[in-house]
């Protein structure tokens, strides 16, 4: 029989003797009332017996010593209704116990029952199904409709619509195409499609998280080890108390009483309760924490340290922006590059390709190429000889034209890298490729200041310059740059000894700083296998801001678990000292108790919520992510927009009229177009989730500006003949489109923060 079937029973036991007592007693026959109460009485003394010696034996000892004293001497002094009563009622805290615990352990327990037991394994034109400890990497797995995906793998057919939300916590199916990689524990929500598995079940995504879900309910925080032993001290505090009662009273019933109120059966159980409310809760924004230890250093936490590169940053390269010759197009240049970059199995050719398809660009096959490894490569793109790769590879050891020298020193301010790009030996642009922030990342760093989070430092391998950009641009405490991964552990060492330290990582080289810090936090959306295995808490999500929501969640679980136990105890005491004074009988004082622990055990399911304030609504995700994607559509205009100011840096006038007139028409026919629509229709609507106006009328602010700048470009624009356009004119056009650029851009990021803030509350 398990423990929780044992409880059940002795529930039942204690409450059918109180009842049959009760029934008796009213009937007139009191000495079969105390039999049937003694008889409920003692089969829970005896559970109670043999599970204080086994925690005995283990090491351990708790206040469910006060409650055998109680029901014990009780019964020794014929007080057989109050040893009912406290029977019923501890019996009854340990289910309520239980009740609370499975609860909170329901969201947990439903990623394991969920893992997959079965792959169906294609061979030749059969598929056969088998244990998904049998799938080996490379076999092809058939995934039907609405099935979980046994193991991760990549996919084989044109496309797969995707229910992530399990992994991500994103309710919206995402659709993958031939070639994406996907993870096992996801869901198939469209039709069948076939993969071919990249890992063995026992290394896959899911089964990670399967242990450390295990990991997250059997390990008990430092903090209830510490609860544990402070209600210790109420047992002899209780004897004393008691025993002062009996000898100032002369009467044994008095002395009862105070042990009978002493008996907080589930009051230290609050605090795990508590420590796995806060689990649970974080697992349902995709946090996984590794236990109620990691919880409690979580709440701890002083310092912040990130590593850069996949952290604070997408990680990767990422098309920046195309500087072209004069004379050129931007769109060739890249369409070029592409095309050839086909051939290399280089990070940063992937990235060019990306960028090329992402703006709709064909890509032609390319033919004789040739790679030289670090530099470039070159090859044939239709009839063209087409060059890519460094200025030294493409322009030569000659002095560089004055477009390169921009395109270098803007690449410099960037701390991008410059791709340079030749048409038969003539230069005709350059990519600039750069690590770009996450877009949540500065709210993140944001919601960590607001959570208590006193010091926030960057400690990655990049260069200097690039990492002081970072810092500079988020508002760090300090940076830390050139450092290998022993450098990051002796950093981290160093932040310990002055406060509790917590580190956030990506890569396998920040491994060794997760394990060394307090708490340390992987971004495992990505893989990351050994970081998340050297981690007490994984972030499954691709979200920064998660590190912040766990920081939060740890320190409201842990303020539950201290006032429940702060008020249990000085509830208890209350209790005690009334009964000591004859103000409770032994009866009274068991219901009180039982009163008490029940109201301090719902008190610590309070952190399942998220304490939002009352009567405050919260914006829909979906809301959220339209608003998003209005932004998302701007991005091409605003990209052709810092094209045709850096065009105008040496146009003639004639070619300046063509921008300008060009930079008008996405200007009046889009952008503006775009924000009266915000301030219009989206406002409106999104005051109501937000607290008062004030922040929404400095965002009207800003809309009012970008509206006085297409004015002013409209005019200048307006009946524009070529010999209008002296340098000053298009020095001054030059000036209001850069302008639009960057306040639009600039602007987008603080709505998309009032939309986070407005979805999440």
């Amino acid at each position: 029989m398990t423990d929780r079937n044992l409880r059940k029973a002795l529930i039942a036991i204690a409450l059918t003797g109180l009842a049959l007592g009760t029934m008796a007693w009213f009937a007139g026959h009191d000495l079969l009332a105390n039999r049937f109460w003694a008889a409920g009485t003692v089969p829970v003394v005896i559970g109670l017996a043999v599970s204080m010696a086994r925690d005995f034996m283990a090491g351990r000892m708790g206040v469910d010593t006060v409650a055998f004293v109680s029901m014990s001497a009780a019964l020794l002094l014929g007080q057989n209704l109050a040893g009912a009563v406290v029977a019923v009622m501890y019996a009854g805290g340990n289910m309520l116990e239980d009740f609370a615990v499975a609860r909170a352990e329901r969201d947990l327990k439903s990623l394991v029952d969920r893992a997959p037991r079965v792959a169906h394994r294609r061979a030749d034109a059969s598929v056969d199904d088998v244990p998904i400890d049998k799938v080996a990497i490379g076999d092809m797995i058939l995934v039907r409709a609405g099935e979980v995906i046994p193991v991760d793998g990549v996919i084989s057919t044109a496309r797969a619509t995707l229910d992530e939300a399990a992994l991500t916590g994103e309710p919206i199916p995402v659709t993958r195409n031939k070639g994406d990689p996907v993870h096992s524990g996801t869901i198939n929500a469209g039709e069948t499609f076939e993969m071919r598995a990249a890992a063995v079940a026992g290394e896959s995504t899911y089964a990670g998280i399967v242990r450390m879900v295990t990991a997250a309910q059997t390990a008990k925080a430092p903090f209830i080890r510490i609860a544990d032993r402070y209600a210790l001290l109420l047992l002899p505090a209780t004897l004393l108390l008691a025993g002062a009662a009996w000898l100032l009273s002369g009467d044994p019933i008095r002395g009862l009483a105070v042990l009978v109120a002493a008996t907080p059966c589930p009051l230290i159980l609050a605090a795990p309760v508590a420590f796995i409310a806060g689990v649970s809760r974080a697992a349902r924004l995709g946090i996984l924490i590794k236990g109620g230890g990691p919880l409690e250093a979580l709440a701890r936490t002083h310092t912040v340290m990130f590593d850069k590169t996949g952290t604070l940053t997408v990680g990767g390269a990422r098309l920046v922006a195309v500087e072209t010759a004069p004379g050129e197009n931007a769109d060739e240049v890249l369409q070029l590059a592409g095309s050839l970059e086909q051939a290399s199995h280089h990070v940063v050719a992937a990235a060019i390709v990306s960028a090329a398809v992402a703006r709709g660009l064909t890509l032609e096959p390319p033919e004789g190429v040739r790679e030289t490894m670090g530099s470039g490569l070159e090859g044939r793109v239709g009839n063209k000889q087409v060059r890519v790769g460094s200025h030294q590879l493409v322009c030569g050891p000659g002095r560089p034209e004055d477009w390169a020298v921009r395109a270098l020193r803007r690449a410099s301010w960037r701390s991008a890298l410059g791709v340079f790009v030749s048409v038969d030996n003539r230069t005709i642009g350059a990519i600039l490729l750069a690590d770009e922030l996450r877009r949540e990342t500065p709210r993140a760093v944001q919601a960590l200041r607001n959570a208590g989070v006193s010091r926030i430092v960057m400690v990655t391998g990049d260069r200097a310059d690039a990492a002081e950009t970072i810092g500079a641009a988020l508002d760090l405490d300090a940076v830390l740059a050139d450092r290998v991964p022993a450098d990051k552990v002796e950093a981290v060492a160093m932040e310990q000894r002055l406060h509790p330290t917590l580190m956030v990582g990506d890569g396998i080289n920040d491994a060794p700083a997760l394990a060394a810090a307090d708490v340390g936090i992987a971004m495992g959306a990505r893989g990351a296998s050994a970081s998340s295995e050297a981690a007490d808490v994984v972030i499954l999500v691709d979200r920064l801001d998660r590190v912040s929501d766990a920081v939060v969640i740890a320190r409201r679980a842990r303020g539950i678990a201290v006032q429940s136990i702060v008020a249990g105890m000085a509830l208890s005491g209350i209790a005690m000292l009334a009964a000591a004074f004859g103000w409770l009988t032994p009866v009274a004082g068991a219901l009180t108790q039982e009163a008490i622990d029940v109201a301090v055990i719902l008190n610590a399911l309070r952190a399942l919520t998220g304490g939002r304030a009352f009567g405050r609504a919260a914006m829909p995700p979906s809301a959220a992510r339209d608003l998003h994607q209005g932004h998302m559509d701007l991005e091409a205009s605003l990209d052709r927009l810092r094209e045709i100011a850096d065009a105008l840096d040496d146009a003639a006038p004639s070619a300046a009229v063509v921008l300008i007139v060009e930079a008008n028409r996405l200007v009046a026919g889009q952008i503006v177009e775009h924000e009266r629509d915000d301030e219009t229709h989206i406002y409106p609507g999104l005051a109501k989730f937000l607290h008062g106006g004030p922040g929404l009328a400095a965002m009207s602010r800003a809309h009012r500006e970008i509206l006085h700048l297409a004015r002013l470009l409209a005019r200048l624009s307006d009946g524009l003949r070529t010999e209008d356009a002296d340098r000053y004119l298009i020095r001054d056009a030059q000036r209001v489109i850069e302008s639009i650029e960057s306040l639009v851009r600039l602007h987008n990021a603080q709505e998309e923060d009032i939309y986070e803030h407005a979805a999440s509350d």
